[in-house]
């Protein structure tokens, strides 16, 4: 679960068919693929629009610990958050449990982008505002 003093997003979905490998239970890739759509939801409901049009995150480092397999028609929710914000660079935890057992975790370093020039940009005080509660 996310801490009291970060502002976290929670995102559930049921494991489907194609989430399944060949060992029968859900294939890593598509855990890689909930953490960066959960960073992505995230992001929308945070940013306002002009913040939105004028930068963007780029992954630079993505670490994820497996610690459980999931299943089909299992039910996962998602939880997110900012754990640490400086420079240009942004650190994204993301925990993801089925029940109250966690199944896998990551650490995501993104970098932020001015959106026109793909160029790094430091994160400003009113981006970091919107992590913390």
């Amino acid at each position: 679960m996310a801490p009291n003093d970060k502002v976290s997003y929670r995102h559930s979905l049921k494991v489907e068919a194609q989430h399944i490998d060949n060992l029968n239970h859900v294939n890593n890739t598509v855990y890689l693929e909930w953490v960066q759509e959960v960073a992505y939801l995230h992001w929308d409901v945070l940013a306002p629009k002009e913040i939105k049009e004028a930068t963007v995150w780029m992954v630079l480092r993505h670490e994820i610990d497996y610690l459980r397999q999931a299943y089909l028609n299992d039910d996962i929710t998602i939880y997110t958050w900012i754990d640490e914000s400086a420079g240009v660079k942004s650190t994204r935890i993301v925990h993801i449990y089925r029940d109250d057992q966690l199944l896998a975790k990551s650490k995501t370093t993104f970098c932020l982008l001015d959106k026109q020039s793909q160029k790094p940009k430091r994160i400003s005080q009113e981006i970091l505002a919107l992590f913390t509660t």
